[in-house]
């Protein structure tokens, strides 16, 4: 049986450049990376970082990522 772990990030918005935004070539700085074992944990941990202040104001934003997956055994 296989898992998807997941990362929660609260990240700084920067303004637009050249009118876009590209996360590969220029990525947003990171304020905190949070694990999680489940989706369901994620949700929870993204619901609460979008309660802050600065999330709310537009400048941070909160992202969910799932970022591999590893065995479990099922026994």
């Amino acid at each position: 049986m296989t898992a998807t772990r997941y990362l929660v990030v609260l990240t700084d918005v920067r303004p637009l450049t050249n009118g876009e935004r590209d996360e590969r070539r220029e990525p947003e700085r990171r304020r905190q990376v949070v694990g999680a074992s489940s989706r369901e944990a994620a949700e929870r941990i993204a619901g609460a970082f979008a309660a802050l202040g600065m999330v709310r104001a537009g400048r941070q934003r909160v992202k969910v990522l799932a970022v591999g997956r590893r065995l479990t055994n099922a026994n």
